[in-house]
């Protein structure tokens, strides 16, 4: 019996795991049917807090995700996991071993936990990432969780998907400093040291502490003097500016977890509770809805357009492989073909 994009749809809202799981598949392989239910599923989806939980291989955050389930859980609150695992460069394959780590909620029908593979993808994601996201929100999972590929430091794209961010850092693992930077520094919403146990856990703190005050004095306003030599931020017209008003800026908490013995955990929760808090008292939720709606609409033309023009290539050119086989023998111009299938898809 052939299944339809209805009734994928109506088994997803019912909460039947058999048929989202089938719609995930479909999602990760491109089927056209699962867009005609993804049509239907989408005016039930907003109402999940989507946490992100990123950080360098062997941070542990497959096991700091097993324990935030449990603390989830306990609330009584349903739990929906998307957890990305690399793919092979050689065999294409990937082995979604995340879910060893989570064995304990196998049977829960609470919880839901689906791997992905990356496909090639860069990011920490998978492509189809954002698809499986809205299939768990329709389902009614109230907390979904997202681990990603260990990640480096500008491989930042989960937050532009998840309302809460999750910085996981351990001790012992090289230049601190480094591992801290750049964007993963920015994108973080809660900061977590896991195997807090272990000796260098503090340093890693402190460094923490040190760049998010250096974050802060870039981010300041250049300071000068009044006509009375006090120090005052810059003149503007030749009076004193006075700083910005308007939301209180979030200051991403610094937690100590050993994950592996539950400790800290329960704080975790807290400081992720206080950010949901944080972010609809202020309004920054809706402006985060706004950027992940922005992100997903821009990915789906970018793959529409770039799929009608290969199309067009295969149609008017010949296949791929050719074209780049001409291309690499200087027998075709890269730069006016892309011109052309530009300019014909307007």
């Amino acid at each position: 019996m052939t299944t339809t994009a209805q009734a994928l749809a109506e088994g997803v809202l019912a909460g039947d795991v058999r048929r989202a799981s089938r719609l995930m598949r479909l999602i990760d392989d491109q089927a056209p049917l699962a867009t005609d239910a993804l049509k239907l599923l989408f005016t039930h989806t907003g109402r999940a807090w989507i946490i992100g939980v990123t950080g360098s291989p062997g941070a542990g955050k497959s096991t700091l995700t097993d324990r935030l389930i449990t603390a989830y859980r306990a609330q009584g609150k349903t739990v929906g996991v998307i957890a990305v695992d690399p793919t092979s460069p050689f065999t294409g394959g990937a082995i979604l071993g995340d879910r060893i780590r989570m064995q304990g909620h196998a049977t829960d029908p609470g919880v839901f936990i689906r791997s992905l593979a990356t496909r090639g993808n860069l990011g920490g994601l998978s492509r189809a990432t954002g698809d499986c996201l809205h299939v768990m929100d329709a389902m009614g999972r109230e907390v979904i969780i997202v681990e990603t590929v260990g990640v480096g430091q500008d491989e930042i794209d989960i937050a532009q998907l998840a309302h809460t961010t999750v910085v996981v850092l351990v001790p012992g693992m090289g230049d601190d400093i480094q591992a801290i930077k750049a964007g993963i520094l920015e994108v973080a919403d809660v900061f977590v040291v896991n195997k807090a146990d272990l000796d260098g856990a503090d340093r890693v703190v402190r460094e923490l502490r040190s760049n998010l005050e250096l974050r802060h004095a870039i981010k300041a306003p250049p300071m000068d003097h009044d006509t009375h030599h006090r120090i005052v931020r810059a003149k503007a017209e030749g009076k004193p500016v006075e700083a910005p008003k308007g939301p209180v800026e979030w200051e991403p908490p610094i937690q100590k977890v050993v994950a592996a013995k539950g400790t800290g955990v329960d704080e975790l929760v807290a400081a992720i509770a206080n950010h949901q808090k944080h972010l609809v008292d202020t309004g920054e939720k809706a402006r985060r809805e706004q950027t992940r709606a922005m992100t997903q609409f821009l990915t789906l033309l970018r793959d529409r357009l770039l799929r009608a023009g290969l199309d067009r290539l295969e149609r008017e050119r010949g296949k791929l492989t050719d074209v780049a086989q001409r291309i690499a023998a200087r027998e075709a111009d890269p730069y006016v073909l892309a011109e052309e299938l530009a300019n014909a898809a307007r």
